[in-house]
């Protein structure tokens, strides 16, 4: 146990019950505005999702997988290589170097004395008292906090599908630290995580199946990007969209497991060496005991308002366990939102700050990528606003042609009475860091007119922008 100054007490203005992404950057705004503050951690390891089990090493395999890529298609450029395989011990052993590293960061910035940090877990036992049991020697403190934040983050969800657990399927965790990799794999789900990793999985040469519930992956993102992702996809693996899920099975003599599922009215199979659950997550609250401080979940997470408060008005949540959008940028908007908020509570000031979730930025680290920022057309249409959208495509795009990456396409939208861009997303080569060009223009409320006043360099990847957004002049 860490505390501020040796001290011993245990109790506090803000105690924040989580040490990841929104943890942290609560408890290192609410120690910078005075607060006397805790963080309560159990892990194994601190450092949080992101860094541990999430973006980091996922982004790290995903590299791993680009690179094999480019190595496969090098023939298309006049270079002679050899796609030999994937050391995928070497895989790992790089990973987890880079992994133990921000790690290590992290704990340091969480054991650097701003604010004390308790190593266990905790549970409420009042709206204001929280038990706290120590990993080291189960231990038992009592903790009293004015204003508590959770930011425990999420777990895999694991729906209930006959054998799914009993077969012993394989996570995202199981993917992310494997030192060998089975020769095939069947994917669950459409989403982010599960795209991302059947892009890593086949670029490392493995035989991949992705099922997906809806009729598009990437649910709730335009269907034209989903369109191109599938089209890429297809070529590279065999994919099976407007599916459910009936059964998995164990496949006699070790080889291999299962899937039987419902496509088009008639009953289908997939077998490969594994399967791969990425059918999203849920919020880690489990032992928690939320409802001893009046704390109210809804469809497996925490409910907050605007000011990141729960049903308990001393009591918020950031991060994950909100499930509002479960990336680490609002991650951290959120705990910084809610550790000023706490200030003002602590002071008599009703005037809180509410999440302005207008950006509302998003990238999959496929290949191709996507990214989006704003609203999509379906939210412009539902605006009430007077909207148009243009788009252009990369294969007319001469930095893409270049490249040799010609899918996809980027696509604007504007509001045709002020000029003010409302959206725009992206499929296509490095769509994750384009993005950006436009969501910088947005959060200064940029007009498409003073957008095309911008530079460009060319040529680049980056001037494409300005061909859907002379379209909506």
């Amino acid at each position: 146990m860490n505390t501020n100054d040796g001290e011993k007490a245990h109790d506090y203005d803000f105690a924040v019950i989580g040490g990841g992404s929104a943890g942290y950057a609560a408890a290192r705004t609410a120690a910078g505005l005075g607060l006397k503050t805790v963080v309560i951690d159990g892990a194994e390891e601190l450092g949080g999702l992101c860094i541990l089990r999430g973006c980091m090493p996922s982004k790290t395999l995903i590299h791993t997988a680009n690179v094999a890529l480019k190595t496969r298609n090098a023939a298309e450029f006049g270079v002679r290589a050899a796609f030999q395989g994937v050391d995928t011990a070497a895989v790992r052993r790089r990973k987890r170097e880079l992994i133990g590293e921000f790690a290590g960061y992290r704990h340091g910035q969480l054991a650097d004395g701003r604010f004390a940090l308790l190593r266990g877990t905790a549970a409420f036992s009042g709206s204001h008292e929280l038990r706290v049991t120590l990993r080291d020697g189960g231990e038992i403190l009592n903790v009293t906090a004015k204003t508590v934040l959770i930011a425990t983050g999420s777990v895999i969800a694991w729906p209930e599908v006959p054998g799914l657990a009993e077969t012993g399927v394989w996570t995202s965790d199981t993917v992310l630290d494997a030192e060998e990799v089975p020769a095939s794999f069947i994917v669950l789900g459409g989403g982010a995580i599960a795209l991302e990793a059947a892009h890593y999985l086949e670029g490392i040469g493995r035989r991949v199946t992705v099922i997906q519930r809806s009729v598009h992956v990437l649910t709730g993102m335009d269907p034209d990007l989903a369109v191109v992702v599938e089209s890429s996809f297809g070529k590279r693996m065999t994919l099976h969209t407007g599916t459910r899920l009936l059964r998995v099975e164990r496949l006699p003599e070790g080889g291999g497991k299962r899937v039987v599922f419902e496509k088009d009215g008639a009953e289908h199979t997939a077998e490969a060496a594994e399967v791969l659950l990425a059918l999203g997550r849920r919020a880690a609250v489990q032992g928690l005991d939320p409802g001893k401080a009046g704390v109210n979940c809804g469809r497996g997470y925490i409910v907050v308002s605007g000011t990141m408060q729960t049903s308990a008005c001393h009591i918020f949540a950031a991060g994950d366990v909100c499930g509002q959008a479960e990336v680490v940028h609002v991650a951290i908007q959120q705990g910084e939102l809610a550790a000023r908020n706490a200030a003002r509570l602590l002071r008599g000031d009703d005037s809180l700050e509410k999440m302005d979730y207008r950006l509302g930025l998003f990238g999959v680290f496929t290949e191709p990528q996507v990214a989006s920022v704003g609203m999509n057309e379906a939210g412009a249409a539902a605006s009430g606003r007077n909207w148009k959208a243009a788009s252009y495509p990369f294969n007319d795009h001469g930095k893409s042609m270049v490249m040799g990456e010609t899918e996809g396409f980027v696509k604007m939208i504007a509001d045709t009475d002020t000029g003010e861009i409302l959206g725009a997303s992206v499929v296509g080569p490095e769509a994750v860091e384009l993005i950006h060009e436009v969501c910088v223009a947005m959060h200064f409320h940029c007009t498409v007119t003073e957008f095309l006043k911008i530079p460009f360099y060319h040529p680049t990847l980056s001037e494409i922008w300005t061909y859907p957004a002379e379209d909506l002049l």
